[in-house]
């Protein structure tokens, strides 16, 4: 069996991001696309609100740009949220030219565009509710027909892998080794540039809105490898998830709220006015948490969204697929309001990148949700992400085609040791211990923080990372012990950068610190072996 791959570009991770990077590559590279599980199976595939861009005549990006500073509570970079604003409409047409069918409005001529919370105009491009499955499934048909991509699916990354390299005196990552999950074969893969499109790290939460691949991978590794990582603390709770306890992390759309959709206590009355003069619009982190404190205030399981005032058949044509999961547990929307809980939904921080989406380590891209590009601030607007995946990895491309004729190959290196580790027949620790960490970020780090919660959180982690990293160094690696080691990595640094904020700012509120600060900083984490730094390189 092969166990050494060399490819030109690695790809790891296969959303939005990932197939957008492979597609606008130079045809002449050889691509390598991994995917954890199939090209279908993470969260880009489940995404149901839309694509924010101006399309409206009576729309701007000078407005686009107000809506998404404002969501993010004066922690956006002002120049990333133009790039992205400005280049939208831009990649949305590209989407448009591979065949992304998005819903058109009522004449047929003119594309439909909905509104979700944030935003002053109706600028959502969408598929009905069901977004992530036309783009992502168009962009697949794309892929699987690209003769220079070859595709791997179910395979997990372990670590990056890093040289010296000898002319710019920096660190430069030239691959990873993966992990085929259907054979436990792990295989060392090398290229000239590696791109990380892995996702977020929702599943470090209890309840998330997340498939079970959102584990942080490319925010570990890179960590690992001493890129710097910022903004972490700023969590995205989506305010309506499905709660039913047959129902796993099926997210209601925010666009129902845009639809007109109220938000309503047990006993049937409304409360979002008294907690925004938006109500129901009002940005996700003030939602989330409005129904986070009448949950605790009165005590109960869940609270209600009600579109059944809506014409039935308005309901079903515009969110068929709502209407079609809720229905499979018993729930009809056109009839009867819809139980929901928050649950975390976006990772807004990320690895630090610049407009290229180049990290600290030399030839290393981070794009999507797994990069921190200054584009959220303290808060992500609605429908933002999908529009970040787009812009960035097509700047992320360009800049992989210019450079490529002027990067060396890597040198080869050992393939993976596995020779002093044995079978694992303790499994339920790593269970045991993924439970135990889901659980403490969800009651210590969770929607309302407090410094005591977050001192507890800080001490439980090190305790498991200690256990972690000792059933690592002692046994044969799965998907499951990468997985909760990658978590592990990712909490103690969303612990650490929301310990840092000694203020309330967006999506990060602390009861011990509830002001927001007169100065706006980001929270920065940088590693002990920065690759930013330069590296002494001996010459033979």
């Amino acid at each position: 069996m092969k166990t050494k791959y060399l490819y030109d570009v690695l790809v790891i991770g296969s959303g939005v991001a990932g197939l957008t990077l492979a597609l606008q590559l130079d045809k002449k590279f050889r691509v390598a696309l991994i995917s954890k599980s199939t090209l279908k199976g993470g969260a880009s595939w489940l995404a149901q609100g839309g694509i924010a861009a101006v399309f409206d005549k009576d729309d701007s990006a000078e407005s686009h740009v107000r809506d998404t500073l404002i969501a993010g509570a004066g922690l956006c970079h002002d120049d990333s949220v133009r790039y992205v604003v400005e280049n939208g409409p831009t990649a949305v047409n590209w989407l448009i030219d591979q065949g992304v069918d998005f819903t058109l409005d009522s004449d047929r001529a003119h594309y439909h565009l909905t509104q979700e919370g944030g935003h002053s105009h109706r600028r959502i491009l969408h598929s009905a509710d069901a977004t992530g499955k036309a783009v992502t499934g168009t962009l697949v048909d794309q892929v699987i027909a690209a003769e220079n991509i070859d595709i791997y699916e179910h395979h997990c990354a372990v670590d990056l892998i890093t040289q010296a390299d000898k002319d710019s005196r920096k660190i430069r990552c030239t691959g990873a080794y993966l992990l085929d999950i259907e054979t436990d074969v792990v295989s060392l893969f090398q290229a000239k540039t590696v791109a990380l499109a892995c996702g977020g790290a929702s599943k470090a939460y209890l309840y998330t809105s997340n498939p079970d691949g959102a584990s942080g991978d490319g925010l570990a590794m890179a960590w690992r490898q001493g890129c710097r990582v910022a903004n972490l603390e700023f969590n995205q709770f989506h305010p309506t998830c499905l709660y039913h306890p047959k129902a796993k992390s099926f997210l209601i759309t925010e666009a129902l709220r845009g639809e007109g959709a109220v938000l309503r206590l047990p006993d049937g009355s409304r409360f979002m006015d008294k907690f925004h003069a938006d109500g129901e619009l009002a940005p996700r982190d003030v939602v989330a948490r409005a129904i986070d404190f009448e949950m605790k205030r009165l005590g109960c399981d869940c609270l209600y969204l009600d579109i059944s005032h809506k014409p039935a058949a308005f309901i079903i044509e515009h969110f068929p697929t709502v209407h079609q999961n809720c229905l499979k547990f018993g729930i009809d929307i056109t009839q009867d309001p819809i139980p929901v809980v928050p649950a975390a939904h976006y990772t807004c921080g990320g690895i630090v990148v610049n407009k290229q989406g180049q990290t600290d380590l030399l030839h290393l891209y981070a794009i999507g949700e797994t990069a921190f590009t200054g584009l959220h601030g303290a808060n992500r607007m609605a429908s933002n992400s999908l529009l970040e995946c787009l812009v960035y990895a097509q700047a992320s491309a360009k800049a992989i085609n210019e450079l490529m004729p002027t990067i060396a190959a890597p040198d080869s290196i050992s393939e993976w040791d596995e020779s002093r580790v044995n079978s694992s027949d303790e499994d339920v620790v790593i269970s045991h211990n993924w439970d135990e960490l889901r659980r403490f970020m969800w009651d210590y780090v969770g929607i309302v923080r407090t410094d005591k919660r977050l001192q507890r959180a800080q001490h439980r982690i090190k305790l498991l990372q200690s256990e972690i990293q000792e059933y690592y160094s002692n046994y044969k690696i799965s998907r499951d012990l990468l997985e909760l080691r990658n978590l592990a990595t990712v909490s103690e640094l969303i612990i650490r950068c929301a310990r840092q904020r000694k203020e309330s700012r967006g999506l990060h509120f602390t009861v011990d610190y509830p002001d927001l600060s007169t100065i706006a900083r980001d929270s920065i984490m940088v590693p002990i072996n920065f690759a930013g730094q330069d590296v002494v390189v001996y010459r033979d």
